[in-house]
């Protein structure tokens, strides 16, 4: 797993953080599906349940009926993974074409080993309404290092062969846990070398990258904070980032893939 590559975002949802990437129905998500993969995202990640803090949980149908003739309509295109909490949304989307299950709530991965498709063993402190409330740790570093390599392990035991391991920056932490997060990006790497696992960072748009300004910048006003955390994350081993941003982010993965081959010439 040690190619690098994007894994673009296509959100079937009205209230996901980043408006400009909602799409309001399935047209719409198979077409940006279909310009995600023409621009060379390795992965299309689609979601039909938004997991930005305070979101609430949509109801099984709604969540099948947004994704599932997404998935199906974009499977032929290219790699498509499903951003999901539900074992029913990940089923039906895997016998749609899913190939890849996005697992934010760190219960679904024998599901995918059952599936026989890749899984993102993500952390997460929380659930999504709840999950900036207050989050708390002794040793953010070492907490989440036990529980992917917990969560890995399981996945292995149940027979998932492509694996991810994702530290969850933005998903119940602080400014300062996703800043010790992304500091120890090499610490990770290294741990997903450990399991034969690839490293998925997604720090795409989200709010700590605003809260170093005076006042905070606003979600539309984060694309330079995403693109350098997307290049620093590249740079400290990570395999795929998750972006709102292709095309810029593109463009940055081109830049360190020729800065890393002229120096290894």
């Amino acid at each position: 797993m040690t190619r690098r590559s994007v894994m673009g975002v296509v959100n079937v949802t009205p209230d996901s953080f980043m408006a400009a990437t909602r799409t309001a129905d399935a047209d719409s998500a198979v077409t940006r599906g279909r310009q995600l993969f023409d621009l060379g995202c390795g992965v299309v990640d689609v979601g039909g349940e938004s997991t930005r803090p305070g979101a609430s949980t949509v109801p099984l149908d709604e969540e099948l009926a947004r994704t599932i003739r997404v998935v199906s309509e974009l499977s032929p295109w290219g790699e498509v993974s499903i951003d999901t909490r539900k074992e029913a949304v990940a089923r039906a989307a895997v016998a749609a074409g899913a190939r890849i299950i996005n697992d934010v709530s760190g219960s679904l991965a024998s599901v995918a080993g059952e599936l026989g498709v890749g899984y993102v063993a993500m952390h997460a402190q929380g659930t999504p309404d709840t999950m900036q409330d207050n989050p708390r740790y002794e040793d953010v570093i070492g907490e989440v290092e036990t529980f992917l390599v917990d969560l890995a392990r399981d996945a292995r035991r149940a027979g998932v062969e492509r694996l991810w391991i994702d530290p969850g920056i933005g998903f119940g932490k602080t400014t300062s846990h996703n800043v010790a997060l992304l500091a120890r990006l090499d610490h990770f790497a290294h741990l997903a070398s450990e399991l034969d696992a690839g490293l998925l960072v997604g720090t795409s748009r989200k709010r700590f990258l605003g809260a170093f300004y005076d006042p905070p910048l606003g979600v539309d006003d984060r694309l330079e904070g995403s693109l350098a955390s997307a290049a620093w994350a590249f740079a400290h081993g990570a395999t795929m980032v998750r972006v709102h941003d292709v095309v810029e982010t593109q463009r940055v993965l081109g830049l360190f893939d020729l800065s890393v081959h002229e120096v290894s010439r």
